[in-house]
């Protein structure tokens, strides 16, 4: 296990450049629409970006999405392994580090650079306008005001304000999911996976067109509800959580099948093991991270240029066999895509008086899309736990990047989480840009009485 104090070392060493003194004239000209820096580094390995259009003639919902990406037969320029990682430690988090060098065989193909990731024009004039006007709350963490759909802080001066750029990236008013395996690797030694197959529905109520101030809205970062056909352990079983921008904790009502009826679970949040995952799995791990941001001091260290997953589509593979993408040990390595691209480290630290079970963590935000990409997270004894990576890929329906597929490897025991994916799902997930679009784009469907109304009895 690597300790925190090498990756600090380490962090220092690489940070590049960042953005000093910007401003709303600066966004679109010498600077990205949300922000990052337009031009490339000194040697082009980063390139200028050009917001070019990657998405090609012919695609439409239920097609698979690489068919259609302007890059999909680039070749890799160079592939990291066990053998050469040492050699590339700049440019890798530790965490990634230590899966090369711990998990036999791993290895990361790295694809030339390309940097498109953009947002509607409304995005990035609500980001324009946030400038000066949007604000964290008096609590220190909350978010206050922000126009949205927008980032709110396109030149963030603290980690909480690039946290909250991340969270309240552009992904339209809605995600759906027909169908998802949310999986747990075999202990070692073992065989048996846990598959734990499931439908999702995600709701933003800030995403919808045009321009909003967030004061006027359900003061709610999303809601989600899923609903469990497999195991037979969790069959039946349903959620309908909200995700809070101004409270602590999330609020979940739990359909229990066997007891028919809705329970209210207060504390099933932050570190809380998600039910029915052996501890793999905790409610503010999905998407890199998530929920309330209340237990951590964030400090914006800078900028670094990482490999980072880019246009990784084989984690959105529908049609692909989930074992041909979930191996033992790692996600194949034909389904992970590495581009070195420039991100945002942002270190967390959790609160005196606060406790979690990852007391230290640090975070990679694509400077691009403000996507969470990876995250290390550490113990108590300040040694390397686990780590995640997230998926990103050109949305062609919102004209965004997101990341919704991730992997998350517990190093100590050598399990690892994949979920929020579509393999092997047999239909694709997607995205929504219309509330109209679906009943549950509509804050009542999370709600406990229709919780309770369409669960199985």
């Amino acid at each position: 296990m690597l300790k925190r104090a090498k990756w600090g070392g380490l962090a220092l060493a690489g940070l590049v450049g960042t953005v000093c003194a910007a401003t709303p004239q600066d966004l679109g000209t010498t600077l990205t629409p949300l922000g990052g820096e337009k031009a490339g580094n000194a040697s082009r390995s980063v390139p200028a970006w050009n917001g070019e259009q990657v998405m090609q003639p012919g695609w439409s919902y239920g097609k698979y999405r690489k068919d259609y990406f302007k890059y999909k037969d680039d070749k890799p320029l160079e592939t990291i392994d066990a053998g050469n990682a040492d050699k590339h430690a700049d440019k890798l988090s530790p965490g990634q580090l230590s899966l090369l060098k711990q998990v036999k065989g791993y290895k990361m193909e790295v694809y030339p650079s390309h940097r498109y990731c953009s947002a509607p024009d409304f995005v990035a004039e609500n980001t324009k306008s946030n400038v000066g006007s949007a604000r964290i709350g008096a609590d220190g963490w909350s978010l206050a005001e922000a126009n949205v759909p927008g980032v709110p802080f396109p030149f963030p001066k603290t980690g909480t304000e690039a946290m909250y750029n991340a969270k309240m990236r552009y992904h339209g008013v809605g995600m759906d999911y027909k169908r998802v395996t949310t999986a747990v690797s075999p202990r070692k030694g073992g065989s048996d996976w846990i598959k734990a197959g499931s439908e999702q529905t995600l709701f933003f109520p800030w995403g919808s067109t045009g321009s909003t101030k967030l004061s006027t809205l359900p003061q709610v970062e999303y809601y989600t509800y899923f609903a469990y056909s497999s195991p037979t352990a969790l069959a039946g079983q349903a959620l309908a959580i909200a995700f809070f921008l101004n409270q602590p904790s999330s609020e979940t009502f739990y359909y229990f099948p066997g007891q028919r009826r809705v329970r209210r679970m207060p504390a099933y949040s932050y570190d809380a093991p998600q039910i029915g995952f052996e501890n793999q799995y905790t409610l503010d791990e999905p998407f890199v991270f998530n929920g309330a941001i209340d237990r951590f001091d964030w400090k914006l260290v800078g900028k670094k240029e990482v490999y980072i997953p880019y246009a990784s589509f084989g984690a959105y593979n529908f049609n692909a066999k989930f074992e041909d993408v979930a191996k033992d040990d790692a996600i194949a390595s034909n389904a992970r895509r590495y581009e070195l691209h420039r991100v945002w480290v942002v270190e967390a630290t959790v609160k005196a008086g606060m406790r979690h079970s990852a007391p230290k963590r640090t975070f990679y935000l694509d400077e691009d899309s403000w996507n969470l990409m990876l995250a290390d997270d550490y113990d108590a004894q300040g040694k390397l736990w686990k780590h995640r990576e997230g998926y990103l890929i050109p949305v062609y329906e919102t004209g965004s990047c997101d990341v919704s597929a991730f992997a998350q490897y517990n190093l100590a025991e050598g399990r690892y989480v994949f979920d929020l994916h579509s393999v092997g799902a047999g239909k694709d997930m997607s995205w929504a840009t219309d509330a109209k679009s679906s009943p549950r784009f509509k804050s009542s469907f999370y709600g406990a009485d229709n919780l309770r109304a369409i669960s199985e009895r």
